[in-house]
């Protein structure tokens, strides 16, 4: 096993930036040594994730695709073994959907050209495909893939739908071994927040709010994305 050097002796080697203080320095040195930590407790998290047991058996449950035709969770699998799925709040009854899950599939669909080479992923919904695409398509996006819940039990059975209605976003991974799919991991966030704060993962899969938090305001408490600006809300 490799031994890794301090955080603290490897902060110590940066270099200074034009025209910083000491007193600047010897803080930037400080946060670079947590900054460091950080990166390295994330890591152990991943590896601890991916040490998890096989997980639920999940049902076979039904979706219509783009064409129109219905698939079961296996198919959405494709040629991968593991699959990434993200349940968004455009349900029927949504009139526009979440901003916030809008933000979130907009910062993945590019890039969902290059996960998609390792592993599958699909945006699910309870509005019919076309609703979801029409929308997509309004923003621009076109490598991601939507799918329609057959029914309400997957959204219930997996956190996107409350007992009154409310829909809520969930992230979810799911693994296909022998024939069946087992739920891996799922983002377990709403009851988990701190006082204050969003219910929110480690590390945000957002890449708004790490952005965010790099700057001396951070992500505020007052601010959410909008699906427009200016005089549209």
């Amino acid at each position: 096993m490799t031994q890794l050097r301090s955080a603290t002796e490897l902060a110590a080697a940066s270099k200074p930036y034009p025209n910083d203080s000491a007193e600047y320095r010897a803080a930037r040195i400080a946060l670079l040594a947590e900054e460091i930590e950080l990166r390295r407790h994330i890591e152990r998290v991943a590896v601890q994730r991916r040490a998890l047991p096989p997980g639920g058996e999940a049902r076979d449950y039904e979706f219509n695709d783009e064409a129109g035709k219905t698939v079961r969770m296996t198919d959405l699998f494709g040629i991968h073994d593991t699959l990434v799925t993200y349940f968004w709040m455009y349900g029927p009854e949504r009139e526009r959907p979440c901003p916030m899950c809008t933000s979130f599939l907009g910062s993945i669909d590019i890039p969902a050209r290059d996960i998609s080479q390792r592993i599958a992923i699909a945006v699910i919904g309870r509005s019919p495909v076309e609703r979801q695409l029409a929308f997509a398509r309004e923003r621009g996006w076109t490598n991601l893939k939507f799918y329609q819940t057959v029914g309400d039990d997957f959204a219930r059975d997996y956190r996107g739908l409350a007992s009154d209605g409310s829909e809520w976003p969930a992230l979810d991974i799911w693994v296909r071994r022998d024939g069946l799919v087992r739920h891996f991991w799922g983002a377990e966030l709403f009851g988990t927040e701190d006082p204050g704060q969003d219910p929110r993962g480690a590390p945000d899969p957002t890449p708004l709010w790490n952005i965010l938090d790099l700057t001396p305001a951070g992500r505020g408490s007052d601010w959410y994305p909008k699906l427009a600006y200016g005089n549209a809300a």
